[in-house]
């Protein structure tokens, strides 16, 4: 009966109880009654970074007693009380609330007033004289319930000295300036934040607490912004090593860069956050849903909302391309643009930053930063490019301030550093940074091209090989740097290998690099002469990632577009497994490009290809079936396959019967 609140499953503050039903029998009730009680009890030795003394004075002592009928109401009321206090001396005890808990605890020392006044007043109300108990017990019941209304709960002088010192530092930040490490450590010690881990804590919780309030209460916001930017200045500044090895890795080190042909991110709009269905671009490059970009227009604004940079006029050109790649998304993985809901992340909320105080912070973090990537030690160095692979992963304001304090060039001579962490924290960072406009330009500007690629060829490790690969991919979408990373002579080839060699991961990125590479027709045959089509091939008939495949399916519809494409996939017999994968994989957007590949090598191989597809007894009701559940331009390629087909097999037969007609009837 007892609910097992786990402390992902409500927010701070928040108390959940449920309420035990009419028809409960005693004996169970009293049984969940004892259990929480103890629960309760077993907080007294936990450790309370703030609320201490209140939290001693709701200290309830379990004894069992026996069971009426007529006491279910005041039980069931006392139950849910419990429960509530239960929630109450977790969120106390939590490690990564600590700093919010005593912003809080004025708010905190009000609930427990509260609870432990509804403890009495269920107490007071419980019919004693009904329950067949000892004397004892009824005692010690009148007891708790005398102690439950005399306490009083106030805030704890501690709590509020360390209040006060939080606001002070706040203030200096709010006006220019750093705050000495002496007075930041006797604040972290008073809430016993000793380690680089238990500070990055305290930040993923203020992260997840403002990804919650911009859906709903907007008022803490600002504070938590600036709690955030204060615990991320201590992260850097106050703890020299990091120890995310002493911990659940997942929950502080970047995930792994994986990207696509079909991102999906790249399909939501940066404003709305929900799938485009009118995509434009407009003067810095960046494309939106046409409602929403308009909408930021007319409010005033002269900026764009992703980057940041000043737009030079309010044009807006379709982008018919995306809007497809869009479409056929959808329709390829059973979603509905209508219904696509939203991220839990707004990234472009962090174009400007959340607070006064956040933007100050970042204005130090970065100089420091940038100083330590330059002057530091070894460890400095490596810790320092950790630092930005964090602080750039989704923040646009931390992009900016990042590179303009100049960490792009320092990151990118880290790249030849032979400690295996070292290189693959800044090619991370710079992955981060890559995807800010000024970032790809900064890269481009300062030769960064060559380290990235020697990090491609022959980095310290797969990671650090694939996150190149993936740098690479950023870099490539800005149209001017395509041809100039494919006139490169060892950037192709070092992306095959990848795809030869790498992880899963490491494949996949390479591949869809190549893809981004293809955009530009001037790279077709470097991309050809490099010996891809067989691994692409190979993927089609190994791979147990629909994903690969269907990146591996964009590639090659990208290069049997092309006659020498065409030629180069015929030599591998590839038809056999396109049109396997034609009839099974799962991903609608995987076969529209099988259909798109068979059109085109009909197109560029002739004849001899239109009579094997046409030998497949199975191929025409595949198409079939693409005709009516794909995509409008997934019907079109099926369409216009049939067609072909069809022409074919009316040929074929009208030969036949003017050979039949010119030897004349036989006899037997």
């Amino acid at each position: 009966m007892v609910q097992n609140f786990e402390f992902n499953d409500r927010r701070v503050l928040t108390f959940w109880a449920v309420h035990p039903c009419e028809d409960i029998s005693l004996v169970t009730l009293m049984r969940s009654l004892i259990s929480l009680s103890q629960k309760i009890c077993s907080f007294q030795s936990k450790f309370f970074a703030t609320q201490r003394r209140n939290a001693r004075e709701t200290e309830i002592t379990d004894r069992e007693m026996v069971r009426s009928e007529s006491v279910v109401l005041s039980l069931s009321d006392l139950h849910i009380t419990f429960q509530k206090v239960q929630c109450l001396l977790e969120d106390c005890t939590r490690e990564g609330a600590r700093l919010w808990m005593l912003m809080k605890s004025q708010l905190a020392t009000y609930q427990f007033q509260v609870l432990i006044r509804a403890v009495a007043t269920a107490l007071d109300v419980l019919p004693l004289s009904l329950i067949e108990v000892c004397g004892e017990v009824k005692e010690l019941v009148e007891l708790v319930a005398k102690h439950a209304r005399k306490v009083k709960f106030e805030l704890d002088p501690e709590d509020e000295l360390a209040l006060k010192q939080v606001n002070l530092m706040l203030d200096f930040f709010q006006n220019g300036t750093e705050p000495e490490a002496s007075f930041l450590k006797r604040f972290l010690d008073y809430l016993e934040i000793r380690k680089w881990s238990s500070c990055n804590k305290e930040i993923q919780f203020l992260e997840e607490e403002i990804r919650n309030q911009s859906h709903c209460d907007q008022r803490h916001v600002p504070l938590l912004n600036s709690l955030l930017g204060l615990m991320t200045y201590c992260r850097v500044v106050m703890f020299e090593t990091t120890d995310y090895r002493d911990h659940d890795q997942s929950d502080v080190r970047c995930s792994q860069e994986s990207i696509t042909c079909l991102n999906p991110k790249d399909f939501h709009c940066p404003i709305s956050l929900e799938l485009m269905t009118d995509p434009v671009t407009i003067s810095t490059g960046q494309t939106y849903d046409r409602s929403s970009i308009q909408k930021w227009l007319k409010a005033g604004n002269t900026i764009c909302p992703k980057t940041g940079e000043r737009l030079s006029g309010a044009e807006m050109v379709p982008n018919i391309s995306l809007r497809k790649l869009i479409q056929q998304f959808c329709s390829g993985y059973g979603i509905s643009v209508s219904k696509s809901g939203k991220s839990s992340l707004d990234i472009t909320r962090t174009i400007v930053p959340g607070s006064t105080v956040a933007a100050e912070t970042m204005k130090f973090l970065s100089r420091n930063l940038a100083r330590r990537l330059v002057f530091g030690s070894n460890e400095q160095q490596k810790k320092a490019a950790y630092e930005i692979r964090l602080l750039a992963k989704s923040n646009i304001f931390n992009r900016s301030r990042l590179i303009e304090a100049g960490t792009i060039l320092p990151l990118l001579n880290l790249l030849s550093s032979l400690d295996a962490s070292t290189q693959e924290n800044s090619i991370a960072a710079l992955l981060k940074l890559s995807k800010h406009t000024s970032g790809k330009r900064m890269v481009i500007d300062n030769d960064g091209l060559r380290p990235i690629l020697a990090v491609l060829s022959k980095g310290l490790s797969l990671e650090a090989r694939q996150i190149a690969a993936a740098t690479l991919f950023y870099i490539a979408s800005v149209k001017g740097y395509r041809k100039y990373i494919g006139e490169m002579p060892e950037a192709v080839p070092a992306l095959v290998e990848l795809i030869k060699t790498g992880t899963a991961c490491g494949k996949k990125n390479a591949v869809v690099a190549i893809f981004g590479l293809l955009l530009d027709p001037g790279n077709h045959r470097t991309v050809l002469e490099s010996g891809i089509v067989p691994f692409l091939i190979e993927f089609l008939s190994s791979s147990n990632r629909d994903e690969l495949k269907t990146d591996s399916l964009v590639v090659l519809a990208a290069i049997a577009d092309r006659f020498d494409g065409a030629l180069e996939i015929l030599q591998t017999s590839a038809i056999p497994l396109i049109i396997r994968n034609l009839q099974s994989i799962p991903q609608k957007a995987g076969k529209e490009y099988c259909a798109s590949i068979l059109l085109s090598l009909c197109k560029n191989g002739g004849l001899e290809v239109i009579e094997v597809l046409a030998k497949d007894p199975f191929l025409m009701s595949s198409l079939y079936s693409l005709l009516t559940e794909g995509t409008s331009h997934a019907s079109s390629k099926a369409r216009a396959l049939i067609k072909v087909l069809h022409k074919f097999h009316e040929t074929r037969s009208s030969r036949l019967k003017n050979s039949e007609f010119r030897r004349g009837p036989s006899f037997s």
